[in-house]
């Protein structure tokens, strides 16, 4: 039966095994870093963007490639080059527009998706500007309460809005998928 010993300080990040002589982490490695056991049974920290390291262990000094343990992408994970500020960041491609964790401006990632709801906008900006014009030339004789000039008002601010939102989308930046992750 191995023994336990398990700090109560915070910042440990390892326990130790007195019997086996070796360490298991308790918790993931920090940001940036990841944990390697060498087969030698030493358990390390490295840099996560390391390739290739040597074991610290002065008996052993192997040399282990980390190139073969970079794991499976992520469905629908991409790396995204920002079309304002031109730094890179994970995005899920399933949605379509993006917020740069970086410079926070929005753009899209590619350009399918914003010229389609774009023209689908304009679209319905114009149908509904058709439709409370068409609605204010018939009715008009009959608009001396209030109610029908807060539908003419309403019907034109809605087709205005989808317009200029239309307008927003043609216009918008591309951001560029750089690869899978």
């Amino acid at each position: 039966m191995a023994h336990f010993v398990i700090a109560l300080k915070r910042n440990r990040e390892n326990e130790s095994r007195f019997n086996v002589r070796e360490c298991e982490p308790i918790r993931n490695a920090p940001p940036g870093k990841m944990y390697v056991r060498c087969p030698c049974n030493c358990l390390f920290l490295c840099k996560s963007s390391s390739q290739c390291i040597s074991c610290p262990k002065p008996n052993c000094k192997r040399v282990i490639n980390l190139t073969d343990l970079t794991p499976n992408p992520i469905p629908g994970m991409r790396k995204v080059g920002c079309a304002h500020c031109h730094d890179t960041f994970l995005f899920n491609t399933f949605n379509g527009l993006v917020r740069c964790p970086h410079c926070r401006k929005i753009s899209s990632v590619g350009p399918n998706f914003v010229r389609r709801r774009g023209l689908a906008l304009i679209f319905v900006g114009i149908i509904t500007l058709v439709i409370a014009t068409a609605l204010m030339v018939g009715t008009y004789i009959y608009a001396g309460n209030g109610g029908l000039y807060l539908i003419y008002i309403v019907g034109f601010l809605l087709g205005l809005l989808s317009l200029g939102r239309g307008i927003y989308y043609c216009t918008m930046k591309n951001s560029l998928i750089e690869d899978p992750v």
